[in-house]
C-alpha cells in the first residue's frame, strides 16, 4: 500500500466495520438487558397483585367469619367460588368508586 489515500479509504473502512460491530454488540446487549428487566418487572407485579388478592380474601374471609350472616341470610364463606368473591369485591369497588366521585362532585 504505497498510497496513502487507497491507505486511509482502508483503514475508514476497517473502523466503520469495528465500530459497526461494537455498536451492535452493545445493542443486543442493552435490548436483552430491556427484556430481562421488561419480564422481571411483570413477574414481580404479577406477585404483588397476588398477594394482595390473597391478603385482601384473607381479610374478607376474617370479617365474614365475625358476622354470621350477611342481609340475605347467606353467609359469604358458604361460595366456594373464587372467581365469584373476586367478581363481587370488584363490583363493590367500582360501586364504591362511583359513590367518592359523587360524594367529591357534591362537595365540591
Amino acid at each position: 500500500m504505497s498510497n496513502p489515500l487507497v491507505q486511509a479509504f482502508f483503514v475508514g473502512r476497517a473502523v466503520a466495520e469495528v465500530v459497526n460491530e461494537r455498536l451492535e454488540v452493545a445493542l443486543t446487549d442493552a435490548l436483552s438487558d430491556l427484556g430481562k428487566f421488561d419480564a422481571e418487572a411483570r413477574e414481580q407485579l404479577r406477585q404483588f397483585t397476588e398477594e394482595v388478592l390473597e391478603r385482601a380474601n384473607r381479610s374478607a374471609e376474617a370479617a365474614n367469619s365475625g358476622q354470621a350472616t350477611t342481609g340475605s341470610g347467606q353467609t359469604n364463606s358458604d361460595s366456594g367460588d373464587l372467581q365469584a368473591d373476586i367478581d363481587e369485591l370488584r363490583a363493590e369497588i367500582a360501586l364504591l368508586r362511583t359513590e367518592l366521585q359523587h360524594y367529591r362532585r357534591t362537595s365540591a
